[in-house]
């Protein structure tokens, strides 16, 4: 059986996340500049491989002060650690169109193993007759697992920045 490996396609995707600021408010952001594919035969995505880079010095919270923090050692070290890769292990069904994605994240030059939900919306024709593929994910890490250790205590209790991070990304491959 062949495999068909899809792209993604940038100005349908996001590559988001949120993390809480201040213990109470989330801060979304998203990667501007990044890769992926999908190979995968025929239509069973259990099958499939999904690569993923992002390049850290794109990172975008619309605030360019903290993004610049974030690109500084004290977070990505985006000179030295220029790209966060993602490369699945496994993939699982859990229901209908729902499966675990399970692979190894890499980023700030540590790599660990993640699980992500993942919402495969299966392959439909666009008006124009092409073939497109859709997938959503979500996830959760650590950001301490990866040596992202920077923070600040507040005051009143509790810390600037979140350990976790969650992730939030809407895919579209053709």
């Amino acid at each position: 059986m062949e495999s068909k490996i899809w792209k993604i396609d940038t100005t349908h995707s996001n590559i988001g996340f949120k993390i809480k600021h201040m213990m109470f408010t989330n801060v979304k952001g998203n990667f501007n500049s990044y890769s992926a594919s999908v190979e995968m035969p025929e239509s069973n995505f259990e099958k499939a491989k999904l690569t993923f880079e992002a390049d850290t010095s794109s990172i975008n919270t619309n605030n360019a002060d903290r993004d610049n923090h974030l690109k500084s050692v004290d977070f990505f070290d985006a000179e030295q650690f220029p790209t966060v890769k993602f490369e699945s292990t496994n993939i699982a069904k859990k229901s209908d169109n729902e499966y675990a994605v399970t692979g190894n994240l890499t980023m700030h030059g540590v790599t660990q193993p993640v699980t992500l939900n993942a919402e495969y919306s299966g392959l439909m024709k666009d008006p124009w007759g092409n073939t497109k593929l859709a997938l959503s994910l979500e996830g959760k890490v650590n950001r301490k697992d990866w040596g992202l250790n920077w923070n600040s205590a507040l005051e009143s209790g509790g810390v600037l920045v979140s350990e976790n991070v969650n992730f939030d990304i809407e895919t579209q491959f053709s």
